[in-house]
C-alpha cells in the first residue's frame, strides 16, 4: 500500500529506540538516511503514448528516467521527523497539484514531510503530509513487484496532508484515524472542506497474513462528497508462493460537474461510483529470482476516471507479468502487460480506435 501503516510503525520503532551504557542513561538520537532511483524503457505495440491510462509510464519506444528519492528520518526522545523528497517525472505526477508543468524538466516534490510525537508506547500523533493509507501499491518503484501501476493506484488517492493518530492496540491489532485536506493537496486556501481517514490492521504473529481495512471520506474542493472503502490482504503460503489482494469501492454524490455534463439526474440521493479489484501472485524461486502476476478488473461505468473522455462508461481487464531479478540492492524488472477494455479507449498507430493495448517494459531500480 500508494502507502502504508507498516512504514509508520517501523519509523516509530526506530525513533523510539534509546541506547544505554554502563556510564550513561541518556537518550540517544536516531538517524536514518535512505534513497532509491528507477529507470525504464517501454515499447507499446499500438505504437503511441496515448494508450497509457495508469501512472508513471506514459511513453513509447523511449528510455525514461523515473524518480530519484532521498529520505531522512530523525528521532530524539518522543519526537521525530520524516522528510522524503523525490526528483523526476514520477515525483511530479505523484504531486500533480503542486507542479505547474509536470511534463517538462526536472520536477521536485515533497513526497512526505511530517513530524511525530510518541504520546505513549502505543499512541503516536503525526502532523504533515504522508503517503496515503489507501491501497496496495506504493509510489517508490523498488517497493512494488510490478513496475507499471494498477488502475486502482492511478485513480488515487496518492497522499494525505493533515493530522493522524496511530494506535498499536495489541501486538497484532492496529488502528489509525486522521483529518486531512482534500485528496492530494498539500495546501488549501480556497476551501474549508476536509476529509476523514481511518484504518484497521490485523497482523497475527502466528500466521503469515496481513489484513487492512481502509476508509476515506469527505468533500473535495468542488463540494463533491466522496466515500472510499479499501481492503488489502497478503498471505505468504510458503517460501515459494505469496498472495496479495486489493479491492476498492469509491462513490461520489451530487457532483455538480457530472450533473452539468448530464451524468447526474439531479436527485439528492443520486450517486456515481468506480471500483476495482486486483490479485497479485508472487513466486520466489530463489532469493534473487522472482515472478509476479497481477490481474486487475477496473470498472468505471459512470465515466469518473479512465472513461471520463468516452461517450460511454465501461471496464478494463489488465494482466501484468513481471520478473524480479535482484543483484544486491539492484533489481532488474522485465515486464509484459496486456489491457483489454470493454470500449475502444485505446488507439492504434494510425489513430483507429481499439479496445486492446499491449506493452513490453524493462526497468531497473536501486535502493540504499
Amino acid at each position: 500500500m500508494k502507502k502504508t501503516i507498516l512504514t509508520t510503525f517501523a519509523a516509530c520503532t526506530c525513533f523510539a529506540a534509546f541506547s544505554q551504557t554502563a556510564d550513561t542513561a541518556k537518550a540517544q538520537e536516531a538517524f536514518k538516511l535512505s534513497g532509491s532511483a528507477d529507470v525504464y524503457y517501454k515499447y507499446n505495440f499500438n505504437r503511441n503514448t496515448t494508450d497509457n491510462k495508469t501512472s508513471f509510464t506514459n511513453s513509447h519506444n523511449s528510455f525514461e528516467l523515473g524518480m530519484v528519492s532521498l529520505k531522512v528520518e530523525h528521532g530524539f526522545k518522543k519526537g521525530s521527523i520524516v522528510a522524503d523528497l523525490g526528483f523526476g517525472r514520477r515525483a511530479s505526477e505523484f504531486s500533480y497539484n503542486d507542479t505547474v508543468n509536470s511534463k517538462n524538466g526536472i520536477a521536485v516534490a515533497i513526497k512526505q514531510l511530517y513530524v511525530g510525537y510518541q504520546v505513549t508506547d502505543k499512541i503516536k500523533i503525526s502532523l504533515g503530509s504522508f503517503a496515503t493509507h489507501v491501497g496496495y501499491e506504493l509510489v517508490d518503484a523498488y517497493l512494488n513487484r510490478n513496475y507499471s501501476m494498477s488502475y486502482m493506484f492511478s485513480n488515487g488517492p496518492f497522499f494525505n496532508t493533515g493530522v493522524k493518530a496511530d494506535f498499536a492496540i495489541t501486538s497484532y491489532l492496529s488502528a489509525m484515524i486522521g483529518v486531512f485536506n482534500p485528496t492530494d493537496l498539500k495546501s488549501v486556501n480556497f476551501s474549508d472542506n476536509k476529509y476523514v481517514g481511518a484504518q484497521v490492521g490485523f497482523t497475527p504473529t502466528n500466521i503469515p497474513m496481513k489484513l487492512y481495512l481502509n476508509y476515506l471520506e469527505g468533500k473535495d474542493t468542488a463540494g463533491m462528497q466522496n466515500h472510499q472503502l479499501d481492503f488489502v490482504a497478503t498471505y505468504q503460503v510458503n517460501t515459494l508462493l505469496g498472495l496479495g489482494y486489493n479491492g476498492t469501492f469509491s462513490t461520489y454524490k451530487n457532483t455538480r460537474t457530472k450533473e452539468a455534463n448530464g451524468n447526474g439526474n439531479g436527485d439528492a440521493d443520486h450517486s456515481v461510483k468506480w471500483w476495482g479489484s486486483a490479485l497479485y501472485i508472487n513466486l520466489d524461486f530463489t532469493e534473487t529470482l522472482g515472478l509476479t502476476l497481477r490481474g486487475e478488473y477496473f470498472e468505471d461505468k459512470d465515466r469518473l476516471k479512465t472513461f471520463a473522455s468516452s461517450l460511454e462508461g465501461g471496464s478494463v481487464v489488465a494482466g501484468t507479468l513481471t520478473v524480479n531479478y535482484k543483484v544486491g540492492n539492484l533489481t532488474i524488472m522485465p515486464e509484459f502487460r496486456l489491457d483489454n477494455a470493454s470500449k475502444d479507449i485505446f488507439n492504434k498507430h494510425s489513430g483507429a480506435p481499439t479496445a486492446n493495448t499491449a506493452n513490453i517494459l524493462l526497468a531497473a531500480t536501486y535502493r540504499f
